[in-house]
């Protein structure tokens, strides 16, 4: 039997006769990105050479299974050198943290406090809430992600439901700390730990809930005693926890290079996790080779995404409230989000699903489309660069300012122009155009903070004058000046 494949709109469908098409695997291009063979039953497989498939005859008889992210996880925590993993908070950063080339994400409960209730990470999130914040996060991103499952949300048996939760949610591992409840944010006062034994046995609970679960989550167990008692306790509950089952172990808020190494020192065969507070925290900030060198295997950074968030909304907010919109350069196009949020993909998968009579509208519309441009080109370049720019008014708009004949102070006003000038207050010019000045609001919709000036009454006064006059100067409330000139 040779099976018969089909590309179409972007999609591979395999076949396994030509006399029935129906598909046996269907999946979009780019999807298997490592793939280069796809088996089929009765000893055939496709081979991948460029960009084509072709079939031949295999001894394999079975489907390749997709990894699951815990084992991608495991994967990369057997790779040589130290792997980075910003923390995201939402579906649409880790996305990003995809689309930048990481390996893998974690999930922050101090980023996630912040965007969902803008509340401090003091306990306030549940396990509900973190549950279904995971989903959305591990259903938008197809790398793996470790969730921060706090100090499991209760007692040993609240720990097992905790875990299979976010099994189920589809993390790859879970953080597990051994702080008292209401739990304290990383790097702060107040911290307080549970004894040696609750803490140890939250562990084990952690590996038992995965072993009934048949799964293979990454348990991440993480102590804050090296704040609320000792280093030296801080490194006995570490081997404890290695003892007891973990996977990664995680002291935080370490105080030198010194306590880093001599942690790293510790179960050896056991890979450790580093954590990057930006902006200011107990532990020094070492770069992924200093990290290495140290002996850590992965390193996570909670604060660089939620806080560049912070910084860049504030920024744009005071842009608006000035008047103006916030500059290109400081955010993408509306084209680049459309592309990032996945609107080109999603128009190519409609395609597959469009019925025949929506088929035909969707022509029309766009033949006419077509037409209504080809007579704007042709109109554009019939108009050679010396005619003069015909402005279309409504004769309401039209007979306000005196062009019904009248002789009106404003009536002149339609033959000057306005000109609006913003320098920044860095001394750089933000803004410089000219519009008819009949157009008041043209003005306002251009630089709304001219909304409380009555221009109306300044062309009045400057209408019969000669020549040009400064009309406005002054400073907006984030110290840009605006003028306005009457021309």
């Amino acid at each position: 039997m040779s099976p018969s494949v089909i590309v179409s709109r972007g999609y591979l469908s395999v076949c396994l006769s030509q006399s029935n098409l129906s598909p046996f695997l269907s999946f979009k291009s780019g999807s298997w990105p490592l793939q280069r063979s796809i088996l089929l039953p009765n000893n055939v497989s496709l081979q991948r050479l460029g960009r084509k498939w072709v079939h031949q005859k295999t001894i394999v008889a079975s489907l390749p299974e997709r990894i699951s992210p815990a084992k991608q996880l495991r994967q990369i925590l057997k790779l040589p050198g130290v792997h980075q993993g910003p923390a995201c908070f939402d579906a649409l950063s880790a996305k990003l943290v995809e689309k930048a080339g990481f390996q893998f994400s974690v999930s922050s409960g101090f980023s996630i406090s912040a965007a969902r209730l803008a509340l401090p990470d003091t306990g306030f999130m549940s396990y509900g809430e973190m549950v279904d914040q995971g989903q959305q996060i591990t259903q938008a991103a197809s790398i793996p992600v470790i969730g921060d499952g706090d100090n499991g949300y209760g007692n040993a048996v609240n720990v097992k439901r905790t875990v299979k939760g976010y099994i189920r949610a589809g993390f790859a591992g879970i953080i597990l700390e051994d702080q008292v409840s209401p739990k304290a944010c990383g790097h702060t006062h107040g911290r307080k730990v549970v004894s040696r034994e609750e803490a140890v046995m939250t562990i084990k609970a952690a590996v038992d809930a995965r072993k009934e679960s048949g799964s293979d989550i990454v348990i991440v167990a993480r102590t804050d005693s090296r704040q609320a008692i000792s280093l030296e306790e801080s490194l006995w509950r570490s081997r404890a926890f290695a003892e007891a089952g973990a996977d990664v172990l995680f002291i935080d808020a370490l105080a030198s290079k010194e306590e880093m190494k001599a942690f790293c020192e510790i179960s050896p065969l056991v890979p450790k996790m580093a954590n990057m507070l930006e902006g200011g925290g107990k532990t020094p900030i070492l770069n992924p080779l200093e990290l290495e060198e140290v002996g850590y295997k992965i390193v996570v950074y909670p604060l660089s995404l939620i806080g560049v968030s912070i910084r860049a909304m504030q920024d744009s907010l005071a842009a608006l409230k000035g008047g103006r919109i916030p500059p290109p350069g400081s955010m993408p196009s509306f084209e680049e989000i459309k592309e990032l949020l996945g609107f080109n993909d999603y128009y190519e998968e409609e395609k597959r699903y469009t019925t025949t009579s929506r088929l035909s509208s969707e022509v029309s519309s766009n033949l006419y489309n077509k037409q209504a441009r080809a007579q704007d080109d042709t109109a554009q370049r019939v108009q050679s660069p010396q005619d003069p720019i015909v402005e279309v008014i409504t004769p309401e708009v039209y007979n306000n300012y005196g062009a019904d004949g009248s002789r009106t102070p404003f009536s002149g006003i339609w033959s000057r122009k306005l000109r609006v000038k913003i320098t920044g207050r860095d001394g750089f010019e933000k803004l410089d155009v000219r519009i008819p000045a009949g157009f008041l609001e043209g003005v306002t919709n251009i630089v709304p903070a001219l909304g409380g000036v009555n221009l109306k009454a300044l062309l009045d006064d400057a209408a019969d004058e000669v020549g040009g006059k400064l009309l406005l100067d002054f400073k907006d409330t984030i110290g840009d000046r605006i003028q306005v000139f009457l021309e």
